[in-house]
């Protein structure tokens, strides 16, 4: 099987792609940018899925953004001529719903800031060391690599924060 770029975002100019793919300035102004994209994706999630949409909807509205993100974030790539610039932060943004898949679980008896402190921290830790053969998703081709290793690690969170959740209620720390 060969992933190919999509062909679409070819079709943007080169200014509609770069503003999307960076996030406008965020992703080209500030310094760490990844942590500034995942910021923005943690108050897109408050803001756009926390409780709304169940697990299943969650995980098909971000199939959604993740396949325009692959779209962007390769096209991006192209036209910078550089393999996963660091400026792009569309596929930070766009994966950080799925760290918070099933939110009821995960919110019932822990104060939501700190299951948005612990989710956004743990996301930095996953994208940044790559563990769990997270970093060969970056080797995929074009937008593909860009963003499939950050729904791996936005996946690895998930999942680490609903055994930390299952843990600390085995152990009686919730309620």
């Amino acid at each position: 099987m060969s992933l190919k770029q999509p062909v679409w975002p070819r079709f943007l100019s080169t200014a509609a792609v770069l503003n999307c793919a960076t996030l406008g300035p965020l992703g080209r102004r500030l310094p760490a940018p990844g942590t500034w994209g995942s910021l923005a994706g943690l108050l897109y999630f408050t803001v756009f899925f926390a409780g709304r949409y169940g697990v299943v909807g969650t995980f098909l509205l971000s199939a959604i953004g993740v396949y325009v993100a692959i779209g962007v974030c390769g096209e991006a790539e192209f036209r910078l001529g550089r393999r996963d610039p660091g400026e792009v932060i569309l596929d930070e943004f766009v994966v950080m719903p799925l760290c918070f898949l099933g939110w009821p679980m995960l919110a019932h008896n822990v104060p939501n800031w700190m299951v948005f402190l612990a989710g956004f921290a743990l996301f930095r830790l996953f994208d940044i060391i790559k563990p769990f053969g997270i970093k060969r998703l970056q080797s995929l081709p074009g937008g593909w690599g860009v963003v499939l290793d950050d729904v791996a690690a936005a996946l690895a969170t998930c999942a680490t924060l609903h055994g930390l959740v299952a843990l600390a209620t085995g152990l009686g720390w919730l309620d």
